[in-house]
């Protein structure tokens, strides 16, 4: 009925910026929160209290730029809102059943179970709402599809999905690994972790800052994380936009190809995300180059008010190439969904 928008990670004066918004809106029936990382004692979209809110501190490093921050907005609302039911919803849930070869990393059992590292996934709400949208764009079942989601933001990352459930990722125990992204670095050797702190002396701080906030497209540019900006550039002769353009769609292209090798055949390449539904400059540069997989260029633009308005296209042109779809983002709207199926409320919306 009513949204707003706020530029800014949320912080302490969240429970203000809340207070304000709810005095202009119908009260609510329940809240849902998107929370990053719901760590290794939470499955599945739960209701939050005070259980559920300890632990999802206890996790909160392993996603410092999302879960800190909304939990900020989490005790906000559960303060202005104490008698409506609140719903965690995770991101990380969509990948709960990845296959043991895909969740684990290659290190000492004890690190495994005693530090618990593994793969966790994540872009899991945008993942179930591009899936169920590519299946109704395909005429498809979800359970008969094999399909690559790749979600393209502010965070990038791809995701193969087998008969409906994710069975391989990019990103892992923390959303910092995998493709390059507007300001994470995406995948780095681990040796050069080693490597720049002890040659360089670079604290655990100052790693933890630059690969979270000044590298990936930023980094690569030296001007902007945002691909309209280095799309420009690029067009006026920035070598520097050019180098971050082409290691990033090498990047996504990377990705794609590791998360197909994960499926038995490829029914669809799917785009979303801010970057994935505005920049066909970057889906066709990925599309392209690859050939390999049966996916060709030549991509349709469509315009993006029309895409926001359906929902989805199909923008592929060869007749025997695998299918491209762009969907529009949908992380609110699965957020929606999820809360409704916690509370047991039918979802009247699809």
């Amino acid at each position: 009925m009513v949204d707003r928008d706020v530029s800014e990670p949320p912080g302490p004066a969240a429970a203000g910026e809340l207070r304000n918004f709810l005095s202009e809106v119908p009260a609510p029936a329940a809240v849902g929160h998107r929370i990053v990382h719901s760590g290794p004692h939470l499955t599945g979209h739960t209701l939050i209290d005070a259980r559920v809110r300890a632990l999802l501190a206890d996790v909160a490093d392993l996603a410092p730029l999302h879960v800190a921050p909304a939990l900020h907005v989490v005790d906000a609302a559960r303060e202005l809102l104490p008698d409506v039911p609140h719903v965690a919803c995770f991101d990380t849930v969509f990948h709960k059943d990845l296959p043991a070869q895909a969740r684990t990393y290659a290190v000492p059992e004890r690190w495994r179970a005693e530090y618990g590292l593994r793969r966790y996934g994540f872009h899991g709400l945008s993942y179930s709402w591009a899936l169920q949208r590519t299946a109704q764009a395909l005429g498809r079942p979800v359970d008969d599809l094999q399909v690559v989601l790749v979600h393209m933001g502010g965070g990038c990352s791809a995701c193969a999905v087998r008969n409906g459930h994710s069975v391989d990722t990019t990103m892992g125990l923390t959303p910092l690994e995998g493709l390059v992204m507007s300001r994470r670095s995406g995948s780095l050797d681990p040796g050069a972790m080693l490597w720049l702190q002890r040659r360089h002396g670079l604290s655990t701080d100052e790693l933890d800052d630059t690969l979270h906030r000044h590298s990936g497209l930023l980094g690569l540019s030296g001007t902007s994380g945002d691909t309209r900006d280095l799309v420009r550039a690029r067009a006026e002769g920035d070598a520097a936009a050019a180098l971050a353009l082409a290691t990033f769609t090498l990047s996504c292209r990377r990705g794609i190809a590791s998360m197909a090798a994960s499926l038995d055949r490829l029914d669809a390449l799917v785009f979303t995300g801010e970057i994935g539904e505005d920049q066909p400059e970057v889906r066709e540069e990925i599309c392209s180059a690859l050939t390999v997989l049966g996916v060709r260029g030549g991509l349709l633009v469509p315009e993006l008010e029309d895409l926001m308005r359906e929902g989805l296209r199909r923008i592929d042109q060869a007749l025997r190439s695998v299918p491209v779809l762009v969907v529009a983002t949908g992380e609110t709207q699965q957020i929606a969904a999820e809360t409704r199926r916690v509370l047991g409320v039918a979802d009247r919306t699809r």
